[in-house]
């Protein structure tokens, strides 16, 4: 626990400190955010305002992993399952600074033209897909090769599930490794595309994202405790079949630290914006987290507000392409409550707490999963 609360310090004392920097940065660079014309009016008066802000929370996440493991060696070997970089932390930290570079190119190619358009839809959807097959292929051929003190391999578990899973595996739903390549494809694109969806008013990604991987550091520390790799756990009770759980809890707490200092300069009034660089970012470590953890079926209701503004675009779309109405006044859905005369900050609010529910309502299944059980 202690290396996890490391991570979560040193990730928000650094992403707090140096947005400002960037800020400043960006600023004299003349990175701001182009601003729609078809868009709110209101939104106008934010043209201007440094864009890129992810990669300040992307690389306070290394940083405190880092300082995370620096903890880990402090900690006597019996209180941990391993203390060295892990096969878990490439795939995770992968996921998340490769799709933040395909956002950072759409972002800097929209700085560039003066205009909201960026990287063509083609283009995105091409990076995201090779982002997601490269890791996935990662994290389901390369094995744990844990022993115990007698040298016997004690954990042979890959990053990802050759089954689908909800709480755990789901062992009559086995797709094979094809198969799982292809669903953590999409789960990236899913992910990536919904945070950025969702990222339109100030704070409002940032804060759902905060809680989302806040709640994946408590389920991986939760089957950290319970894991079943772990020699020192009592034989016969109930486990999580994982691997690397606690890498994955020092990550996911270090990433939401990152995001909180972030959401410092980036709440209403927005100093910064997090970009695309830090919209797709977040989205593929949630997917990564999803996907490490057992979880993938689970996700859409823990990032239930990305589900809900992702829907609103598929069916504007839908509606309009097949009736030439428009269902709501503007999508994603965010706008729509703001040209229905919804403040900025009341929307902010009430989506964080549609995405506090998604959350719980997460939390509560799968800690039910494990009563259940125990029972």
């Amino acid at each position: 626990m202690r290396a996890v609360i490391v991570a979560i310090g040193v990730a928000f004392v650094v992403s707090l400190l140096c947005t400002p920097i960037a800020i400043k940065v960006f600023t004299r660079l003349k990175a701001g955010q182009p601003i729609r014309a078809e868009g709110p009016a209101m939104h106008q008066g934010k043209k201007g305002t440094p864009t890129m802000g992810g990669v300040v929370f992307i690389l306070a996440t290394v940083i405190a992993y880092v300082a995370g493991h620096l903890a880990l060696t402090t900690l006597p070997d019996q209180q941990i399952a391993q203390v060295e970089p892990t096969i878990t932390a490439l795939v995770l930290l992968g996921l998340m600074v490769f799709s933040g570079a395909v956002g950072f190119l759409d972002d800097f190619l929209k700085v560039r033209k003066r205009h909201s358009g960026g990287l063509n839809k083609r283009g995105k959807l091409l990076g995201q897909i090779l982002v997601g097959a490269v890791f996935g292929i990662v994290a389901l051929y390369f094995p744990s090769t844990m022993t115990d003190a007698g040298g016997k391999i004690t954990n042979t578990e890959t990053v990802a599930s050759t089954t689908l899973s909800f709480i755990r595996d789901i062992p009559a739903l086995e797709i094979g490794k094809i198969g799982s390549v292809i669903v953590i494809v999409m789960v990236v694109m899913a992910a990536t595309n919904g945070v950025n969806l969702t990222d339109g008013l100030d704070g409002l990604a940032t804060g759902a994202s905060v809680m989302v991987l806040g709640a994946y550091a408590l389920i991986a520390f939760w089957q950290y405790r319970h894991w079943c790799a772990d020699p020192n756990y009592p034989a016969g009770e109930y486990c999580y079949t994982v691997r690397d759980p606690l890498e994955i809890a020092l990550i996911a707490g270090a990433a939401a630290g990152a995001c909180v200092g972030f959401l410092w300069w980036n709440t209403s009034p927005a100093r910064i914006f997090m970009g695309d660089t830090g919209a797709l970012g977040l989205g593929g470590l949630i997917a990564g987290m999803a996907m490490s953890t057992r979880t993938i079926l689970l996700l859409p209701i823990l990032g239930g507000l990305f589900v809900i503004v992702t829907m609103s675009v598929v069916i504007q779309i839908i509606s309009f392409r097949t009736t030439g109405k428009r269902v709501f006044r503007m999508s994603p859905l965010q706008h729509h409550f703001e040209l229905a005369g919804w403040s900025e900050v009341n929307i902010v609010v009430r989506f964080w707490i549609i995405a506090g529910i998604g959350v719980a309502i997460a939390l509560g299944l799968f800690y039910s999963e494990f009563l259940a059980a125990v029972t």
